[in-house]
């Protein structure tokens, strides 16, 4: 038999939680697992924190490089609708209570466009955040890459874009090669891509250069 005063508590926020409508017992039982997660032995894994949050909260970043086929974004809907969120969506807080996407901007826009997903979830999304001190815009913009990549999903010329803007940042070869788990000619080839086309951009070529 478990611990008396342990089961005491439980009914205790259980009958308390039962009395709150829908939208407030969302907002309660957020805030006790972030209670709960400032003391769990697992605080420093964002994952030990999961909560749901409005639809309207979270956002899009303008940097994702992943691309999605259509036969895998309808297999995905599918997998929602039958198992549900079996992942959160990976964010980093923003102001406020609004939340920047890293990983999961697929599930997103799923969950929060299709109107069968919409009402599934009760237009909520299952959010878990990484650090927000460190949520500068390169960070994170490498954040995503590396979600990205752990799952062997990108575009090569958004890539390129997301290196050379890392550059522009003030980031130099072989901090993007440590933060994106690339290798220094990778860098060199994604700075390459993106880099001679806005060197040649302009240029106008004779027809005699032409290949015939």
């Amino acid at each position: 038999m478990g611990d008396p005063v342990q089961q005491r508590l439980i009914n205790d926020m259980t009958t308390w939680l039962q009395s709150l409508d829908f939208e407030a017992r969302v907002e309660a039982i957020n805030h006790f697992r972030q209670a709960l997660h400032g003391i769990s032995p697992f605080k420093d894994q964002p994952v030990d924190c999961v909560i749901w949050v409005k639809e309207e909260q979270v956002t899009p970043n303008a940097y994702n490089p992943n691309n999605m086929a259509p036969p895998e974004k309808r297999l995905l809907q599918k997998s929602l609708e039958a198992d549900g969120f079996t992942q959160p969506l990976v964010v980093m807080d923003k102001d406020g209570d609004q939340y920047e996407i890293v990983d999961g901007f697929h599930r997103y826009a799923l969950a929060s466009s299709k109107s069968a997903l919409k009402k599934q979830f009760k237009g909520y999304l299952p959010v878990t955040s990484i650090d927000h001190r460190s949520a500068t815009l390169p960070s994170r913009m490498a954040a995503t890459v590396r979600h990205n990549r752990a799952r062997g999903r990108h575009q090569i010329n958004a890539m390129s874009d997301i290196v050379l803007e890392l550059a522009r940042l003030g980031w130099n070869d072989e901090k993007i090669s440590k933060e994106l788990g690339m290798d220094s000619d990778e860098v060199l080839r994604l700075k390459q891509i993106n880099g001679l086309l806005e060197m040649f951009g302009n240029r106008h070529f004779s027809q005699a250069w032409t290949v015939k």
